[in-house]
């Protein structure tokens, strides 16, 4: 005897929504716990100073920073050609476009030359940024 068998052919779907939702949601919970460190490409050793007022950074911040072999890197872009006035003022130019009334913070470094800073101020100067501040790491307690 016979037995005819009886194919069943069940429709499997898979049902993406839910693993869609959980991607989106680890997502979500990476990019909300995720810390932003502000790096510049240059290292420096800042100055210490022993005053404990700090000034918080406001959003229209022109950052420039002086590595000791007198390098500069104007707003955590990659570091300048060259140590001239005029690639300096061409890069602060680019970085004030979008800001309004800004502050300049000049991080040099402890050993950078004295005339690197000037050189950042008279650049300030140029384009008429007349509020400079300079940055400095809190000095250890004695």
């Amino acid at each position: 005897m016979k037995f005819r068998r009886t194919q069943y052919r069940d429709n499997l779907r898979l049902n993406l929504t839910p693993l869609i939702d959980m991607v989106f949601l680890l997502l979500v919970f990476f990019m909300m716990t995720t810390t932003f460190n502000r790096e510049s490409q240059l290292e420096i050793n800042l100055p210490e100073a022993t005053s404990a007022e700090s000034t918080p950074v406001t959003p229209s911040v022109i950052r420039v920073v002086i590595d000791a072999q007198g390098q500069y890197s104007v707003d955590n872009s990659p570091p300048l050609i060259d140590n001239r006035l005029e690639t300096l003022v061409r890069a602060m130019e680019r970085a004030v476009v979008d800001k309004q009334d800004p502050v300049v913070m000049i991080s040099a470094d402890a050993f950078a030359q004295h005339q690197m800073v000037i050189r950042a101020m008279e650049a300030a100067k140029e384009l008429g940024l007349l509020k400079l501040t300079f940055e400095a790491q809190d000095s250890p307690e004695e």
